[in-house]
Protein backbone atom coordinates (compact mmCIF):
# COMPACT_ATOMS: atom_id res chain seq x y z
CA UNK A 1 0.00 0.00 0.00
CA UNK A 2 1.36 3.63 -0.79
CA UNK A 3 3.30 4.30 2.88
CA UNK A 4 2.31 1.39 4.82
CA UNK A 5 5.99 -0.42 3.99
CA UNK A 6 8.98 0.92 3.53
CA UNK A 7 10.23 1.12 -0.01
CA UNK A 8 12.94 -0.49 -1.53
CA UNK A 9 13.00 0.62 -4.95
CA UNK A 10 14.07 3.94 -5.70
CA UNK A 11 12.19 5.81 -7.90
CA UNK A 12 13.09 6.41 -11.73
CA UNK A 13 13.83 9.87 -13.29
CA UNK A 14 10.44 9.98 -14.70
CA UNK A 15 8.73 8.79 -11.43
CA UNK A 16 6.56 12.25 -11.35
CA UNK A 17 5.31 12.18 -15.00
CA UNK A 18 3.82 8.72 -14.14
CA UNK A 19 1.88 9.60 -10.64
CA UNK A 20 0.37 12.71 -13.16
CA UNK A 21 -1.40 10.37 -15.40
CA UNK A 22 -4.61 11.02 -15.12
CA UNK A 23 -7.12 8.29 -14.39
CA UNK A 24 -10.11 7.08 -16.47
CA UNK A 25 -13.33 5.64 -14.88
CA UNK A 26 -13.88 1.59 -15.97
CA UNK A 27 -17.19 1.10 -16.33
CA UNK A 28 -18.69 3.82 -17.18
CA UNK A 29 -22.44 4.02 -16.40
CA UNK A 30 -23.85 6.10 -19.33
CA UNK A 31 -25.58 2.86 -21.62
CA UNK A 32 -27.20 1.92 -18.39
CA UNK A 33 -30.90 2.44 -18.07
CA UNK A 34 -32.10 5.19 -16.26
CA UNK A 35 -33.26 4.29 -12.59
CA UNK A 36 -37.41 4.97 -12.41
CA UNK A 37 -39.67 5.45 -9.31
CA UNK A 38 -37.32 6.64 -6.82
CA UNK A 39 -37.99 8.56 -3.68
CA UNK A 40 -39.94 7.06 -0.40
CA UNK A 41 -42.19 5.02 -0.99
CA UNK A 42 -45.89 4.50 -0.15
CA UNK A 43 -47.38 0.62 1.03
CA UNK A 44 -50.27 0.01 -0.96
CA UNK A 45 -51.16 -3.10 1.20
CA UNK A 46 -50.30 -4.96 3.80
CA UNK A 47 -46.44 -4.30 5.27
CA UNK A 48 -44.50 -7.48 6.53
CA UNK A 49 -42.41 -6.59 9.11
CA UNK A 50 -39.11 -8.51 10.49
CA UNK A 51 -36.66 -7.62 13.12
CA UNK A 52 -32.95 -8.18 13.23
CA UNK A 53 -32.14 -8.35 16.70
CA UNK A 54 -28.59 -7.03 18.06
CA UNK A 55 -25.99 -9.45 16.94
CA UNK A 56 -27.94 -11.47 14.99
CA UNK A 57 -29.79 -11.74 11.78
CA UNK A 58 -32.66 -12.13 10.15
CA UNK A 59 -34.56 -13.51 6.16
CA UNK A 60 -37.10 -11.95 4.27
CA UNK A 61 -38.54 -12.60 1.28
CA UNK A 62 -39.89 -9.86 -1.48
CA UNK A 63 -41.33 -10.70 -5.02
CA UNK A 64 -40.10 -8.82 -7.80
CA UNK A 65 -41.34 -5.25 -7.80
CA UNK A 66 -42.02 -5.28 -3.93
CA UNK A 67 -39.78 -2.56 -1.75
CA UNK A 68 -37.76 -3.28 1.14
CA UNK A 69 -37.21 -0.55 3.87
CA UNK A 70 -34.56 -0.75 6.22
CA UNK A 71 -34.96 1.37 9.41
CA UNK A 72 -33.18 2.41 12.19
CA UNK A 73 -34.95 2.27 15.29
CA UNK A 74 -33.49 2.36 18.90
CA UNK A 75 -30.08 3.67 18.27
CA UNK A 76 -27.48 4.04 16.03
CA UNK A 77 -26.58 0.29 14.49
CA UNK A 78 -25.36 -1.35 10.69
CA UNK A 79 -26.04 -3.86 9.07
CA UNK A 80 -25.03 -6.51 6.81
CA UNK A 81 -27.48 -7.07 3.93
CA UNK A 82 -26.66 -10.48 1.66
CA UNK A 83 -29.10 -11.02 -1.06
CA UNK A 84 -30.17 -14.17 -3.23
CA UNK A 85 -32.42 -14.94 -6.22
CA UNK A 86 -35.40 -16.31 -4.54
CA UNK A 87 -35.51 -19.58 -6.98
CA UNK A 88 -31.77 -20.00 -7.39
CA UNK A 89 -29.33 -19.21 -4.52
CA UNK A 90 -26.37 -19.85 -6.92
CA UNK A 91 -27.41 -16.39 -8.27
CA UNK A 92 -26.56 -13.86 -5.32
CA UNK A 93 -25.85 -10.18 -4.79
CA UNK A 94 -21.72 -8.76 -6.86
CA UNK A 95 -20.61 -6.53 -4.45
CA UNK A 96 -17.27 -6.38 -6.08
CA UNK A 97 -19.00 -5.48 -9.74
CA UNK A 98 -21.83 -3.15 -7.72
CA UNK A 99 -18.60 -1.02 -6.83
CA UNK A 100 -16.72 -1.20 -10.21
CA UNK A 101 -19.91 0.10 -11.96
CA UNK A 102 -21.46 2.59 -9.35
CA UNK A 103 -18.66 3.17 -6.56
CA UNK A 104 -17.00 2.26 -3.18
CA UNK A 105 -20.74 3.47 -1.74
CA UNK A 106 -24.51 3.56 -2.90
CA UNK A 107 -27.07 5.66 -2.71
CA UNK A 108 -30.60 6.66 -4.73
CA UNK A 109 -30.50 5.30 -8.12
CA UNK A 110 -27.87 3.11 -7.96
CA UNK A 111 -28.22 -1.13 -9.02
CA UNK A 112 -27.14 -3.50 -7.15
CA UNK A 113 -25.70 -6.41 -9.21
CA UNK A 114 -26.25 -10.15 -9.07
CA UNK A 115 -23.33 -12.55 -9.80
CA UNK A 116 -22.12 -14.15 -13.02
CA UNK A 117 -23.14 -15.71 -15.38
CA UNK A 118 -26.70 -13.63 -14.33
CA UNK A 119 -25.05 -10.02 -13.97
CA UNK A 120 -28.41 -8.36 -13.88
CA UNK A 121 -30.21 -6.09 -11.29
CA UNK A 122 -31.37 -7.59 -8.21
CA UNK A 123 -32.34 -4.42 -6.91
CA UNK A 124 -32.47 -0.72 -7.25
CA UNK A 125 -32.16 1.28 -4.05
CA UNK A 126 -34.82 3.70 -4.51
CA UNK A 127 -34.12 6.32 -1.41
CA UNK A 128 -31.87 6.66 1.39
CA UNK A 129 -32.28 9.26 4.23
CA UNK A 130 -28.52 10.00 4.63
CA UNK A 131 -27.75 11.08 0.94
CA UNK A 132 -26.93 14.43 2.43
CA UNK A 133 -23.72 13.38 4.14
CA UNK A 134 -21.67 12.50 0.73
CA UNK A 135 -18.01 12.02 1.30
CA UNK A 136 -16.43 13.54 4.44
CA UNK A 137 -13.20 15.54 4.99
CA UNK A 138 -11.76 11.45 5.96
CA UNK A 139 -12.66 10.40 2.73
CA UNK A 140 -15.71 8.67 4.36
CA UNK A 141 -19.50 7.66 3.22
CA UNK A 142 -22.15 5.92 3.77
CA UNK A 143 -23.72 2.20 2.49
CA UNK A 144 -20.16 0.77 1.36
CA UNK A 145 -19.62 -2.36 -0.93
CA UNK A 146 -16.22 -2.59 -0.28
CA UNK A 147 -15.94 -4.60 3.37
CA UNK A 148 -16.87 -8.34 2.80
CA UNK A 149 -18.37 -8.80 6.44
CA UNK A 150 -17.32 -9.26 9.78
CA UNK A 151 -16.33 -12.86 10.36
CA UNK A 152 -15.38 -15.67 12.89
CA UNK A 153 -12.07 -16.22 10.81
CA UNK A 154 -10.21 -13.13 10.52
CA UNK A 155 -11.13 -12.67 14.25
CA UNK A 156 -9.81 -15.79 14.94
CA UNK A 157 -6.29 -15.04 12.70
CA UNK A 158 -6.17 -11.10 14.75
CA UNK A 159 -6.77 -12.27 18.23
CA UNK A 160 -4.79 -15.33 19.01
CA UNK A 161 -7.24 -18.23 17.85
CA UNK A 162 -10.51 -16.00 20.12
CA UNK A 163 -13.54 -18.09 19.09
CA UNK A 164 -16.71 -15.40 18.69
CA UNK A 165 -19.95 -16.82 17.25
CA UNK A 166 -21.71 -13.55 16.44
CA UNK A 167 -20.10 -12.52 13.67
CA UNK A 168 -21.92 -11.21 10.78
CA UNK A 169 -20.63 -14.24 8.55
CA UNK A 170 -22.02 -16.44 11.48
CA UNK A 171 -25.38 -14.45 12.19
CA UNK A 172 -25.98 -14.23 8.40
CA UNK A 173 -25.12 -18.20 8.47
CA UNK A 174 -27.40 -19.40 10.60
CA UNK A 175 -30.33 -17.19 9.11
CA UNK A 176 -29.92 -18.52 6.09
CA UNK A 177 -29.74 -22.27 7.16
CA UNK A 178 -32.44 -21.39 9.09
CA UNK A 179 -34.72 -20.21 6.29
CA UNK A 180 -34.07 -22.69 4.10
CA UNK A 181 -33.36 -25.85 6.20
CA UNK A 182 -29.99 -26.33 4.05
CA UNK A 183 -27.04 -27.81 6.66
CA UNK A 184 -25.02 -25.07 8.43
CA UNK A 185 -21.84 -25.62 6.76
CA UNK A 186 -24.08 -25.47 3.06
CA UNK A 187 -25.50 -22.41 4.39
CA UNK A 188 -22.30 -20.79 5.09
CA UNK A 189 -20.83 -21.10 1.73
CA UNK A 190 -24.09 -19.15 0.12
CA UNK A 191 -23.13 -16.80 2.05
CA UNK A 192 -21.13 -13.48 0.42
CA UNK A 193 -19.84 -10.19 0.70
CA UNK A 194 -22.46 -7.67 1.80
CA UNK A 195 -23.61 -4.55 1.39
CA UNK A 196 -23.09 -2.76 4.76
CA UNK A 197 -26.32 -0.38 5.09
CA UNK A 198 -25.56 2.71 7.04
CA UNK A 199 -22.09 2.08 7.93
CA UNK A 200 -19.10 4.84 7.34
CA UNK A 201 -16.51 3.83 5.88
CA UNK A 202 -13.12 4.78 3.27
CA UNK A 203 -10.09 3.97 2.73
CA UNK A 204 -6.86 6.34 4.83
CA UNK A 205 -5.53 8.45 2.00
CA UNK A 206 -2.01 8.21 3.51
CA UNK A 207 -1.86 3.89 4.17
CA UNK A 208 -4.97 2.69 1.82
CA UNK A 209 -6.49 1.09 4.94
CA UNK A 210 -10.19 0.20 5.31
CA UNK A 211 -11.71 2.15 7.71
CA UNK A 212 -14.68 2.46 9.83
CA UNK A 213 -16.37 5.75 11.77
CA UNK A 214 -19.41 5.87 13.57
CA UNK A 215 -22.13 6.14 11.79
CA UNK A 216 -24.33 9.13 10.88
CA UNK A 217 -27.39 6.72 11.26
CA UNK A 218 -29.91 7.82 13.61
CA UNK A 219 -33.35 6.19 14.41
CA UNK A 220 -35.92 7.12 11.77
CA UNK A 221 -33.45 6.80 9.03
CA UNK A 222 -34.19 4.18 6.38
CA UNK A 223 -32.86 2.65 3.60
CA UNK A 224 -35.40 1.54 0.61
CA UNK A 225 -34.62 -0.72 -2.58
CA UNK A 226 -36.80 -2.38 -4.89
CA UNK A 227 -36.46 -6.02 -5.63
CA UNK A 228 -35.77 -6.35 -9.46
CA UNK A 229 -36.54 -9.94 -9.36
CA UNK A 230 -37.91 -12.68 -6.33
CA UNK A 231 -35.58 -12.06 -3.58
CA UNK A 232 -34.59 -13.85 -0.45
CA UNK A 233 -32.54 -11.46 1.59
CA UNK A 234 -30.76 -11.59 5.25
CA UNK A 235 -30.01 -8.57 7.06
CA UNK A 236 -27.38 -9.06 9.94
CA UNK A 237 -27.53 -6.13 12.98
CA UNK A 238 -23.18 -6.00 13.31
CA UNK A 239 -22.07 -6.44 16.79
CA UNK A 240 -19.97 -3.53 15.89
CA UNK A 241 -23.30 -1.54 16.57
CA UNK A 242 -22.34 2.03 14.79
CA UNK A 243 -19.16 0.87 14.09
CA UNK A 244 -17.11 3.84 15.25
CA UNK A 245 -15.06 1.87 18.10
CA UNK A 246 -14.98 -2.27 17.02
CA UNK A 247 -17.07 -4.70 15.11
CA UNK A 248 -16.81 -8.28 16.89
CA UNK A 249 -18.08 -7.21 20.39
CA UNK A 250 -20.39 -8.06 22.99
CA UNK A 251 -19.86 -4.95 25.27
CA UNK A 252 -20.21 -2.11 22.04
CA UNK A 253 -23.27 -1.28 22.20
CA UNK A 254 -26.39 -2.25 19.56
CA UNK A 255 -29.76 -1.93 18.51
CA UNK A 256 -32.43 -4.01 16.24
CA UNK A 257 -32.82 -3.21 12.76
CA UNK A 258 -36.37 -3.20 11.01
CA UNK A 259 -37.26 -4.62 7.61
CA UNK A 260 -40.19 -3.80 5.98
CA UNK A 261 -41.76 -5.77 2.76
CA UNK A 262 -44.34 -3.98 0.50
CA UNK A 263 -46.43 -3.59 -2.23
CA UNK A 264 -46.50 -0.01 -4.08
CA UNK A 265 -48.16 1.58 -7.06
CA UNK A 266 -45.15 0.02 -9.29
CA UNK A 267 -45.14 -3.60 -8.26
CA UNK A 268 -48.26 -5.24 -10.42
CA UNK A 269 -46.61 -3.94 -13.80
CA UNK A 270 -43.18 -4.58 -12.70
CA UNK A 271 -41.03 -6.74 -15.55
CA UNK A 272 -38.28 -8.40 -13.79
CA UNK A 273 -35.27 -7.77 -16.08
CA UNK A 274 -33.69 -11.12 -17.88
CA UNK A 275 -30.08 -12.50 -17.28
CA UNK A 276 -27.44 -10.87 -19.02
CA UNK A 277 -27.19 -11.08 -23.13
CA UNK A 278 -23.58 -13.11 -23.17
CA UNK A 279 -24.18 -16.42 -24.94
CA UNK A 280 -21.25 -17.91 -22.62
CA UNK A 281 -19.65 -19.05 -25.90
CA UNK A 282 -16.06 -17.93 -24.08
CA UNK A 283 -14.10 -17.82 -27.75
CA UNK A 284 -14.80 -21.49 -28.47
Amino acid sequence: MPNRRPKLSPPPPDADTRRAIAPVVCYPPETLPEPRNLGPATPTGPVTTTLAAPRDAATFRARAGQTIRITSVDGPQVGDLNLWNAHDLTERFYSGKTRALHGTHVTTGDTLWSTLPHLRPMATVTYDSLDWYGIDSYGGAVHDVIGTRCDPYTNALLNSGDQYHYCCHSNLTRALADETGLPLHDAELLVHDVLNVFMCTGFTRDTGQYFMKASPVRPGDTFEFRAEIDLLGALSACPGGDCGAEHSSDTTPCYPLKIEVFDTAHTATHQPPNPNPYDRNHGR
